[in-house]
């Protein structure tokens, strides 16, 4: 019965031998539910999902189990790229009944299935991974989209060419489990492998604490563009409090005012009045109604910054802070720096929609 806490995944930094290999899935972790008619959907946090997307939840009842419980993700493709669009599938996440409807519609979602917990009577989760991947993969053998059986291998050559490979449709690594993993909820017991890499970025402001007004919340990043503009690509968040504390003393020397300033679309009145997209491109992806108010800083400093990849022009996780660059010029930090994944069409892995 739910609700039921997914399994985790440590960080690792290399692809472990002797495991079984899926794509990471970027989109909604979700445990489903199924009992006949009745289907739910719980999140990693354990919010409810169900509401936001009906289409899943009829896929759910044409495709899976009478009765069960799967783990799985909730993920949305782009059909012009073929590849997963984490920005639109944010967008499902919407208050109103009528909106929900609409987009269900105009941007269906995918549920990609890679766990098995129940079937029928029998609870799974003190078995194998390798029995519950078998019973899951009878279990799914006639799905068809928008359920999808995650790919697995135990060849390590085929995870590394995916893990190469799939970044491009907008997967974000991999995630590597022992044959014998019992499924432990909320536990870190199986590996996941990202793509790690460090792009210098000038800092152009900073957010003060949500609940320390005297300490640096965020530090806001920025790239130059063939045109010479600053664009916002993301933010460093993770700092020690006393770090946090430090930082407004070495970043008062900085601190300007609008005027002039590259962002200086904070000063005026469309930011009160821009719309959702405009504020996601200024600055925050996930809360539309978040204050986005930042201290001005001049764009002088640079910082290593690590990131796995870029979504959308922005970083698509919170960067980390490596080290200041005081060796290079701002004016250098420019997109030719980050890399650009090579294409490839989803379908190819999953089937066609």
């Amino acid at each position: 019965m739910p609700p039921v806490k997914p399994m985790l995944a440590k960080v690792g930094t290399g692809i472990p031998p002797g495991q079984l290999y899926e794509p990471k899935w970027d989109g909604f972790r979700s445990v489903v539910f199924r009992d006949g008619d009745e289907v739910e959907i719980g999140s990693r946090n354990e919010r409810p999902m169900t509401r936001y997307f009906p289409e899943v939840v009829e896929a759910v009842r044409a495709n899976l189990p009478e009765r069960c419980v799967v783990d799985g993700e909730i993920v949305l493709v782009d059909p012009e790229r073929g590849a997963l669009d984490f920005e639109a599938l944010q967008l499902r996440l919407h208050p109103a009944a009528s909106r929900v409807r609409l987009l269900a519609e105009q941007t269906p979602a995918s549920f990609v299935v890679f766990d098995l917990l129940a079937d029928g009577d029998d609870d799974l989760t003190a078995r194998p991974f390798a029995e519950r991947r078998r019973r899951l993969e009878e279990a799914l053998a006639d799905a068809t989209p928008p359920v999808h059986l995650t790919p697995m291998t135990d060849d390590e050559a085929l995870a590394q060419r995916w893990f190469d490979e799939l970044e491009g449709a907008g997967l974000d690594g991999l995630i590597a489990k022992s044959p014998d993993l019992t499924y432990q909820p909320d536990k870190r017991v199986m590996t996941k492998v990202k793509h790690v890499r460090t792009a210098d970025c000038v800092v152009a402001g900073y957010r003060l604490h949500t609940t320390s007004r005297d300490a640096v919340g965020s530090l806001m990043l920025g790239v130059y563009g063939d045109d010479g503009s600053l664009a916002s690509i993301g933010v460093i968040g993770a700092f020690p409090m006393a770090r946090r504390r430090a930082l407004l003393d070495e970043l008062a020397p900085y601190v300007t005012t609008f005027d002039g300033h590259p962002w200086d679309w904070a000063a005026h009145e469309q930011y009160a009045e821009a719309t959702p997209a405009q504020r996601r491109a200024w600055g925050s992806r996930w809360n539309a109604g978040k204050d986005l108010s930042f201290v001005p800083l001049r764009p002088e400093l640079v910082v290593e910054t690590r990131y796995d990849y870029l979504e959308g022009g922005r970083l698509r996780h919170t960067g980390q802070f490596v080290r200041w660059r005081p060796d290079r010029d701002p004016r250098s930090c420019t997109w030719d720096q980050f890399e650009r994944p090579v294409t490839y069409d989803l379908a190819d892995l999953l089937g066609p929609s």
